[in-house]
């Protein structure tokens, strides 16, 4: 039975950098990815990461716009931790061979993101989180001797003692097929969001809510789950994320009349207002019927404003998927976008240092809710958190470590967890497939719990998750071995999906304002007096989840009329 000081479940950002804290803290510790860890979702992230690294910028001014973009949601003494230790993990980065792009003078240049007061954005061309991805592994391999590697290896429970202190996980090597209990002293969950509930998403498809679900499950809260992020540049053809990059080099938004129609809704940020404030004028333009392409569906991004140079410089990515995926040279013509989910703001509770309420569980990365993002995160802000929560995460439960004995587990769980797997594979074929429920859970979803929403819509998609939760009971799956047996593992992954989903769900009902990402055209205005507070949600058995408030922190920041 494998035991480790420190067991970190997901490899991205989050994972890595929180392997890397424990290690340099003298833990002894494991890392476990469902993929290899440079196919981490964390590799999608293009546009960038923030900090006050120019002279003229300072942290506070960070803080401001990011409690700004929250809709003064988001709990300020997480959003100063993250803002004020930004330019040092930047820099940090950048010594251990990140190669961020370099001005004519040789400093690192930076780029403008949405909902910012001065440009703070550092960046790779648009593949900033790829470059980060690989310069992490690459740190990983000099601590072969402290840092064990569980790659392609599956996780199905969270174990807890009698006393309720999460001390270990079940796992499944996607190889073989074989369980295993891994026994831990402490378990960092850096497993990432939820985007695959929805469909369409630029989330991969790994993204399927595992950590938060997993959590969940065994008691932690999860915070401000109504809370889910579409971007406003997304592929109208399939969802593909188009970089908000392409805005920060000046890219425009058009309406089937040419307009921009930003000027109407942020005449000082224009395309650069926040994303749940671009995204919402989009979909007025083409509800409204000023869309453009097929069914007047989309909106036009112009990035032909953008000096060609700049663009192969600064934007190479996007113009691949510009000719794969749309048939289109952005260079010269505009490309066709729409609103899509792309990032969910909320997660398991935590702490400034990943602590969860459940005793040796932690979370890290967009598993977690701290709450820096709060009501909408700003671009460039999620990488900056994966790094710096996933650091402190390391760094606490390396020191929790230090102080204690290794728990003694049994394979109890592990038992039952095969036991659970042998059921899904000899079910017969009376209910329906996986990919069927998956597909009915993501177009519900995005039809009811998207940019906006209503109380009729969130009630019938709540009716349709609680159906699909119940028709997962009896689904499916056609492979019957145990090499690779990515069905069974979507069968798991699909229950994980439902239950954020619910929670999603559940949440978005509860908050009868618009406030970030919520925006309820039943409850039009954002009502500080009732709803300035967190949505908290925990299991309830196979009941609707029960809700609880807990209070938003403010240090130095009033809430006041989001104006950009």
């Amino acid at each position: 039975m494998p035991q480790h000081d420190v067991l970190i479940i997901g490899a991205g950002l989050a994972g890595q950098r929180a392997a890397l804290a424990a290690a340099d803290a003298g833990a002894t510790v494991a890392i476990m990815s469902k993929v290899h860890p440079v196919r981490s979702h964390s590799v999608a992230a293009a546009g960038g990461i923030n900090a006050a690294i120019n002279p003229a910028d300072d942290w506070r001014s960070h803080a401001f716009d990011t409690v700004k973009g929250s809709d003064f949601l988001g709990d300020q003494d997480a959003i100063e931790v993250m803002c004020r230790e930004a330019p040092h993990e930047i820099l940090h980065l950048e010594h251990i061979g990140v190669t961020f792009h370099r001005n004519e003078k040789g400093e690192l240049d930076l780029r403008a993101f949405g909902g910012a007061s001065m440009k703070r954005t550092a960046y790779v061309a648009d593949i900033t989180g790829q470059a980060i991805l690989h310069v992490l592994y690459e740190q990983l391999m000099k601590y072969h001797e402290t840092v064990a590697r569980y790659e392609e290896w599956f996780t199905t429970s969270l174990i807890q003692d009698d006393d309720g202190t999460c001390v270990g996980c079940v796992a499944r090597d996607i190889r073989t097929g074989v369980m295993e209990t891994f026994t831990a002293k402490n378990v960092i969950l850096a497993s990432g969001g939820a985007g695959q509930c929805y469909k369409p998403t630029t989330n991969g498809l790994i993204v399927t809510g595992d950590g938060i679900a997993q959590a969940y499950r065994i008691g932690a809260p999860l915070m401000d789950m109504e809370m889910v992020q579409y971007h406003p540049t997304t592929l109208v053809e399939n969802g593909f994320l188009i970089t908000e990059g392409a805005r920060g080099e000046g890219a425009h938004l058009l309406n089937a009349h040419g307009e921009r129609f930003m000027e109407k809704t942020a005449p000082n940020k224009m395309e650069l207002a926040s994303r749940d404030v671009v995204s919402r004028a989009e979909q007025i333009e083409i509800n409204e019927g000023r869309g453009v392409g097929p069914g007047g569906a989309g909106i036009a991004l112009d990035v032909t404003v953008v000096p060609k140079k700049r663009v192969h410089e600064a934007l190479r990515e996007i113009v691949n998927i510009g000719k794969d995926f749309a048939g289109v040279d952005i260079t010269a013509e505009p490309i066709i976008i729409r609103p899509g989910q792309h990032y969910i703001m909320g997660g398991v509770k935590t702490d400034i240092d990943g602590a969860t309420p459940i005793e040796g569980l932690y979370a890290a990365g967009e598993v977690a809710c701290v709450s820096v993002h709060g009501g909408n995160r700003l671009g460039a802000n999620s990488l900056l958190d994966t790094l710096i929560f996933g650091r402190r995460s390391g760094e606490h439960a390396a020191a929790r470590a230090a102080g204690m004995s290794m728990p003694t587990l049994s394979d109890e769980q592990m038992h039952a967890d095969a036991a659970w797997i042998d059921e899904i594979i000899g079910r017969g074929r009376g209910g329906r497939r996986i990919s069927e429920i998956k597909e009915e859970l993501g177009t519900t979803m995005n039809q009811y719990c998207a940019v906006f929403r209503d109380a009729e819509g969130l009630d019938k998609a709540h009716e349709v998750v609680r159906r699909l939760k119940e028709e997962a009971r009896t689904a499916y799956i056609d492979d019957r071995g145990t090499v690779f047996n990515q069905d069974v593992l979507g069968a798991i992954e699909l229950g994980y999906m439902l239950d954020c989903a619910e929670s999603i769900v559940v949440a978005a009902i509860e908050r009868k304002e618009s406030r970030g990402a919520q925006y309820r055209t039943d409850f039009p205005e954002r009502n500080d007096e009732q709803w300035l507070k967190h949505i908290d949600i925990k299991v309830n058995g196979d009941d609707t989840p029960k809700v609880t408030y807990s209070p938003v922190t403010i240090t130095q920041w009033q809430p006041e009329e989001r104006k950009y």
